[in-house]
């Protein structure tokens, strides 16, 4: 970590709960379209109009309220009411309202890393960009970053990018996040260093093959990111939840 200039983190399932409230909303979806199918043939034609739509309206909350309504005139062959559409509607716009709650040890984390002045901190995420800022805000944490970036993808242009601001190279960029996909392999590619720290529930779209990397190191507990930039005491032998590979 000694080479190591700035810590990008990625928002959703990383620093707070994002993707049960997805599935949360879905699941009632289903309940509203169950005349028109079961609930395994409901989130599926779901999750293909939502991976069709990605080009034009790309991540977050309005774009996958777009996806259900679209969905549901679809499902139901034009049958739906106004007024299911409506509850419809209602289910979606209801996401850009989530807590936003800190996961347990993330605040505590950030704290103790930006206490240290050694790093530069960039929240780094994917998405609309003012639903993402208002979780920002609801979560309490904005001020404990030094930039924020919310960007439509994150791909290996991005994260290019993103170095490109700080006037970094790769080698000096730490990227922590939940999803392998999108926070862990790109920057693998490009030769950067991540932590991922896998959360309970992952969305169909962020599921990928993974892979063990000498530029990877893997946590189940967010305080244990201290660990890996050696703010902490070693893990007790036998509390092996960090794998240290760099």
């Amino acid at each position: 970590m000694k080479n190591i200039r700035v810590i990008a983190f990625d928002a959703d399932d990383t620093l707070w709960d994002c993707q049960s409230h997805f599935e949360a909303v879905e699941k009632a979806y289903c309940q509203i379209l169950s005349p028109y199918g079961d609930e395994a043939h409901i989130s599926s034609e779901l999750f293909k109009t939502e991976t069709a739509n990605m080009p034009e309206l790309g991540y977050g909350s309005k774009a996958f309220t777009l996806s259900l309504v679209e969905n549901a005139v679809k499902v139901s062959g034009g049958r739906i009411s106004a007024d299911d559409l409506l509850r419809v509607e209602m289910l979606g716009r209801s996401l850009l309202n989530i807590p936003a709650t800190p996961l347990e040890g993330v605040r505590e984390t950030l704290e103790t890393i930006r206490s240290k002045g050694k790093w530069k901190m960039v929240l780094f995420t994917k998405g609309e960009i003012l639903d993402q800022e208002n979780k920002l805000l609801r979560s309490g944490l904005w001020d404990l970053f030094d930039r924020v970036e919310v960007v439509s993808d994150k791909t290996t242009r991005q994260y290019r990018e993103l170095c490109m601001t700080f006037g970094i190279g790769i080698s000096e960029l730490l990227m922590v996040g939940n999803s392998f996909k999108s926070d862990i392999e790109p920057v693998l590619r490009l030769g950067g260093q991540a932590v991922h720290i896998p959360f309970e529930v992952t969305w169909a779209h962020e599921v990928t093959d993974e892979y063990d990397h000498e530029h990877l190191q893997r946590i189940k507990r967010f305080e244990q990111l201290l660990e890996v930039l050696n703010l902490s005491p070693a893990l007790s032998k036998g509390e092996g939840d960090v794998r240290l590979e760099v």
